[in-house]
């Protein structure tokens, strides 16, 4: 599935499943690069678990750390993601993706897995075209242009910029355009959020939907630590967001008993009820103005920037950017972070909201002066050496509710129940022949109990189930 990109010092370009050929990456001068690329095989879905530098379970990396919590609505249908090496060896890919809906964990996972491949050979694809074979300016040491530089190198940086726009773009096109084809996987009333960044030497890129965020501590001149909103919720109350989706004659409203959460809505029937305007996957709505396409922006960082947290929403939903950065920034070790973030997330949940359901929660912590904590230190925080072995092998196994060995409550599917949930309670569940399964005939899916204010979806529509197959 997806691309595959070859980076071989033995090889002079990669290979795409479309049958496309990409040069390798090459210095602004024309010299191919000696340093080692971010893999020097071919990278397929097939081979992914073998990628080194790539995490994916709670543990963390040489500049990094992660960690997600299953709330109490049952299968974790958060996933994550930091790549380090990405494309060269001052690139790092991160990402955080929040799934909803019967196959919302599945969604989840498929993107976290499919979409840095597709990013990385798109990029490429984009580079060679523009530029020609044997040329690139794709630097990750590039660093912010001084002033008096500006003008000679700003039509090099604007390049770039459209270069990572262009892949971004075609990247998330391509893996919603995979999930709708997708033979084993019914994303009709499933879908994803994904916030994800690219952090190349001094510059920062992030493409992002739905309504995960990513926010950054700062020191101001003050050497105070301040909080950055790097990204923007994609509620659907936003106006250019609800232009849209009425335009396309969807409905947008809130429910009495939640009015603070807007929704989407079949303009023919009170469902699903998505509660963002963009998303993968999602397809009873893609008629009706959600949309897959990311928003994307470019930041050149500075010495004062620190650290950059994405986190699903169940982390936003209690607290905000700046308690983030607080906690973050005051966290007795930098392995800790992410752990103590969701910890101060799940104890908000409970005071604010005590009747309500907790939700899933992830969290990348990425800190920009690429140092991390003693290995001691991370073991003292619960993490154990077999755990971060695991983690950079890429052979650690994944659970079906998206856990490694830690305790599980409940199956999780972000759908309030109602009477005519169990309609469609009957999924099935094959092998795709990537080692995922999926739920199966036989087995009981049922809606949530109780109100829980931040279920991205209200009930499934009544003819998700006699859809005649695309």
């Amino acid at each position: 599935m997806g691309g595959c990109v070859s980076t071989s010092s033995r090889s002079t370009c990669s290979s795409r499943s479309n049958g496309e050929t990409v040069a390798p990456i090459y210095g602004c001068c024309g010299q191919k690069r000696t340093k080692r690329m971010f893999s020097d095989h071919v990278i397929t879905m097939h081979n992914l678990p073998s990628v080194p530098h790539r995490i994916f379970m709670n543990g963390k990396s040489r500049t990094s750390c992660i960690f997600t919590q299953q709330g109490r609505k049952g299968i974790n249908q958060d996933a994550m993601i930091v790549w380090e090496d990405f494309m060269s060896e001052d690139v790092t890919f991160c990402g955080v993706f929040d799934g909803h809906g019967p196959h919302g964990h599945l969604v989840a996972r498929r993107v976290r897995d499919a979409l840095p491949i597709k990013l990385l050979s798109f990029l490429l694809a984009s580079q060679s075209r523009q530029n020609g074979p044997g040329k690139t300016c794709f630097n990750g040491n590039t660093k912010k242009l001084e002033a008096g530089d500006s003008e000679k190198d700003g039509p090099a940086e604007d390049k770039s910029n459209s270069l990572w726009r262009e892949a971004y773009l075609k990247a998330y096109k391509s893996m919603d355009k995979e999930l709708k084809s997708h033979p084993n996987l019914d994303c009709f009333c499933s879908g994803s959020t994904a916030v994800t960044i690219v952090k190349q030497g001094s510059n920062l890129f992030m493409g992002y939907i739905g309504d995960s965020r990513a926010v950054m501590g700062s020191k101001d001149s003050n050497d105070s630590m301040v909080a950055i909103q790097l990204t923007v919720d994609l509620k659907p109350d936003l106006p250019r967001e609800a232009e849209r989706i009425k335009r396309c004659k969807g409905r947008v409203f809130a429910l009495q008993d939640e009015p603070e959460v807007p929704r989407v809505w079949l303009p023919f029937d009170d469902a699903p009820g998505l509660a963002m305007a963009r998303a993968f996957g999602d397809f009873c709505l893609k008629e009706y103005g959600v949309i897959s396409i990311p928003e994307f922006s470019h930041r050149l960082l500075t010495d004062r920037d620190q650290f950059i947290v994405l986190a699903s929403d169940g982390v936003w939903d209690v607290l905000s950017n700046e308690e983030v950065v607080e906690i973050v920034s005051s966290a007795p070790t930098r392995s800790s972070a992410a752990r103590i973030l969701v910890d101060a997330a799940a104890r908000e949940w409970k005071l604010k909201y005590p009747t309500s359901k907790m939700d899933d929660c992830a969290v990348v912590c990425l800190f920009l002066d690429g140092k991390m904590d003693l290995e001691s230190d991370y073991e003292e925080q619960g993490f154990s050496s077999a755990t971060i072995q695991s983690n950079h092998s890429g052979n650690a196994i994944e659970s079906d509710d998206g856990q490694k060995s830690e305790p599980s409550l409940q199956r999780n599917f972000t759908v309030r129940s109602s009477d005519e949930s169990d309609t469609y309670g009957r999924l099935v569940v094959e092998d795709d022949g990537n080692g995922e399964t999926f739920p199966s005939e036989d087995q009981n899916w049922s809606g949530l109990e109780g109100v829980t204010r931040v279920n991205s979806l209200v009930q499934l529509p009544r003819f998700s189930e006699e859809r005649p197959n695309p």
